[in-house]
């Protein structure tokens, strides 16, 4: 049960960088490991109710079967149990959280020449809280970092001052539960939940560019935390001003603070990475292998960690001790895994809709209103963009229209793109959040 536990621990890792972190903690996060057949290659899993399995099986299970034929290299068949079926007595409906934030502190965070200047400001900002840099900006491209640095600040004030509230959120989760608080009438308690915030922390804060009513309402946010003189952190993938799509006035607040960026870590901050790891996972490395796995994956920390961790799976379930052998074994399913998550028109056209303030219905629909016929324009030329779809396949996509209607559409994006520059950012901001997803 303890190894498959751990194993269990790398579905989660996988599961968290697919879906929100509220989907995360609603449904997956109160998932508990039961039993797991390698030989028969069954894993049997255990949810609170018939409720949360019907949602499972609905929505979550492609994902899960993908997790564990990312980690095994095979298919494993998934059964999903009550409390009942398990035979166990139902408790109360909280099971043991199964995350890895007690990795995520200072303490673990390796430094190096590429990210020391960003540690040492986060430091400061997590011992002196809205004291020193307010706000701190940190961008770097992804899986170098940033999200450890925050958790790592949320840790230490957590414990300096326990009577703070912090709050720690995405991008594109902020934008998610703004249209669910419009939708649903409460924006006040949506107002009352953010700016109450002792300490504000937002990953990926990229995501909200050219959101309109997102921007609006982060800037008031914004505005409110600050001159109460509460600290806020913020994350993205570049500088504020290479975020094409973000209003001026966010910019300029960006900027007021400190801005620190990270850069890929050399060979010997990879080496100190992999090692450390693998002390955590308490598995035995040997230089050469550590040194094999960091002359191969030079430019993402998180693909480094995800090497050791495969190879602590390839121990846990086949008794194979590190080698040079199976750290190859580990990074040939990390290369092969690297090339992009192919993207389905849905996420296209939801990335779409959030920008242009509407629904995924609305731009399949026959509505002709200027806003929704662009968005459904700009949807056509960043699916034909992404994915090169032929255009009938395009059109069927868009509730049976045909090739014609969809080769105008993408004319239409690209006279707007030559002729302005605000468009044309828009249109390059949404084909890039998606692609970075």
């Amino acid at each position: 049960m303890e190894s498959f536990t751990e194993v269990w621990n790398l579905v989660c890792d996988y599961c968290k960088s697919k879906i929100t972190e509220i989907a995360y903690s609603t449904w997956i996060k109160r998932i508990e490991p039961v039993t797991l057949d390698f030989a028969q290659g069954v894993a049997v899993l255990k949810v609170p109710n018939e409720l949360h399995r019907q949602t499972i099986k609905h929505y979550y299970i492609d994902m899960l079967e993908e997790a564990f034929a990312q980690i095994f290299g095979q298919k494993i068949q998934i059964r999903i149990c009550t409390p009942d079926e398990a035979g166990i007595e139902k408790q109360n409906d909280e099971t043991p959280a199964i995350n890895d934030d007690y990795e995520f502190t200072f303490d673990t965070y390796i430094v190096g020449p590429s990210n020391k200047f960003a540690h040492a400001a986060s430091m400061a900002v997590a011992s002196k809280p809205a004291t020193l840099y307010n706000p701190l900006f940190i961008y770097g491209n992804s899986g170098l970092g940033k999200t450890h640095l925050l958790y790592a600040i949320c840790n230490e004030i957590s414990h300096t001052h326990p009577e703070m509230n912090i709050i720690y959120i995405k991008g594109d989760d902020f934008t998610n539960e703004l249209i669910e608080a419009i939708r649903r009438g409460t924006t006040a308690e949506f107002h009352n939940r953010y700016r109450k915030a002792d300490v504000f922390l937002v990953d990926d804060i990229q995501f909200i560019a050219g959101k309109d009513s997102t921007q609006e309402e982060f800037f008031h946010t914004f505005n409110t935390l600050y001159e109460a003189k509460k600290q806020i952190v913020l994350t993205s993938d570049r500088p504020p001003k290479d975020i094409a799509t973000l209003e001026e006035r966010l910019l300029t607040r960006f900027e007021w603070g400190l801005t620190a960026d990270i850069q890929p870590p050399d060979f010997e901050t990879r080496i100190a990475i992999i090692k450390r790891k693998a002390e955590l996972l308490e598995i035995d490395m040997s230089d050469s292998v550590a040194e094999y796995i960091a002359n191969r994956l030079k430019n993402n920390i998180r693909q480094l960690e995800g090497a050791v961790k495969k190879m602590k799976a390839y121990f846990l379930l086949a008794g194979e001790s590190p080698s040079i052998t199976t750290a190859q074994a580990a990074i040939s399913d990390i290369i092969n895994n690297d090339q992009p998550t192919p993207l389905t028109v849905e996420k296209i056209i939801d990335e779409v809709a959030r920008t242009f303030g509407t629904s995924s219905d609305d731009i399949r629909s026959s509505k002709r209103s200027a806003n929704i016929s662009s968005a459904r324009q700009v949807s056509m030329y960043v699916v034909r963009e992404i994915t090169q779809l032929p255009m009938t396949s395009i059109g069927k996509e868009f509730g049976g229209r045909d090739h014609s209607t969809v080769v105008y559409a993408i004319q239409q994006v690209e006279k707007g793109i030559a002729k302005d520059p605000k468009f044309k950012a828009t249109v390059e901001d949404i084909v890039k959040n998606i692609r970075d997803r």
